[in-house]
């Protein structure tokens, strides 16, 4: 089988990968298009020791498994629960102690021809959203985490730091709340996308506004969480979306002054995504930069670390149109 090969930080293309051998209450998946996201460049960075095949955002379509199942286009959910850890018996199956997470932890990813998905973790993707709308159902799912979390209404003052994809995808998940809005980035072209949407924005280095009730860090930078600092309010909330390389330099003094609460957000509601995909109030096209083969899937991991880049995708052209 032909697909991506994560080694000592180095990724290779390979064709001699063993085939996927579903196991017990799993489908064998055929994966039309995959992401590749911040989190994928950090596995061969060596943010997790991980060897294998990556890619964790994907679309497929089911080529073994249940008769009910056969054919269906689907996305899947990331983490693989044990079931019967205290946190899973807690209702804390994303937090499971011996979870394996497909494509960063001790499970194979989608950059290959197939692999191998627990039906549990498995969603139908409705009729009327295409391939290239549902394979951002994994990160459309991450943004829509934090509103799990926590309430964010029309009286809210809200500040997104970082124009990159998930800033994107956050600020547009966030739209429909009605809360007051602004988008702090780098990049006037990114920029400008969220203002034809009507999200407000800022361009550094203008400042970022003050007093705000809730920030939410995407950057995964420590630039960027001063500036997410900066800017919340005392009792205000920071929300932190991205992983971080090495450690951050943190006044725990000024946290603990300002009664400042620090939220971790991670992985989120997938049918909550697929529903607001399928609303079509979530404009993704503009997000699409390149789509490669998997023959040319090192030049895909190649362009989206160009600077300004989107989204860039893998699949072949002929099973998405």
């Amino acid at each position: 089988m032909r697909g991506l090969w994560l080694e000592d930080r180095q990724l290779t293309l390979r064709g001699d990968l063993p085939e996927p051998v579903p196991g017990p209450g799993e489908c064998l998946i055929r994966p039309i298009l995959r992401g590749i996201c911040s989190t994928d460049h950090q596995l061969v960075q060596g943010l997790y020791p991980y060897t294998g095949i990556p890619g964790h955002e994907f679309v497929g379509v089911v080529a073994s498994g249940p008769t009910d199942l056969l054919g269906r286009t689907v996305v899947a959910e990331i983490n693989l629960a044990c079931g019967h850890c205290a946190r899973c018996l807690a209702g804390l199956t994303k937090h499971c102690a011996n979870r394996r997470v497909i494509g960063i932890r001790d499970r194979p990813g989608a950059f290959a021809e197939r692999l191998a998905v627990p039906i549990a973790n498995l969603h139908l993707v409705p009729d009327s959203v295409s391939p290239a709308q549902a394979v951002f159902t994994e990160p459309l799912a991450a943004a829509l985490d934090i509103q799990e979390q926590m309430y964010i209404g029309p009286d809210d003052r809200v500040l997104v730091v970082g124009d990159g994809k998930l800033g994107q995808l956050i600020a547009q998940s966030l739209r429909p709340t009605g809360c007051r809005l602004t988008v702090l980035g780098r990049h006037p072209p990114k920029l400008a996308h969220l203002e034809r949407l009507g999200i407000a924005t800022r361009c550094q280095p203008d400042p970022p506004p003050t007093d705000c009730d809730s920030v939410i860090e995407c950057t995964g930078s420590t630039a960027g969480f001063a500036l997410a600092r900066q800017a919340v309010r005392p009792r205000g909330t920071l929300v932190l979306k991205s992983t971080y390389q090495g450690t951050a330099a943190i006044d725990l003094s000024a946290i603990v002054v300002d009664e400042i609460r620090i939220l971790g957000s991670r992985c989120g509601p997938f049918p909550a995504a697929l529903a607001l995909l399928a609303s079509g109030r979530i404009d993704l096209d503009y997000l699409i930069d390149s789509v490669y083969p998997l023959a040319a899937g090192l030049t895909a991991f190649a362009r989206s670390r160009e600077r300004g880049v989107l989204k860039v995708l893998i699949g072949e052209r002929d099973t998405w149109g």
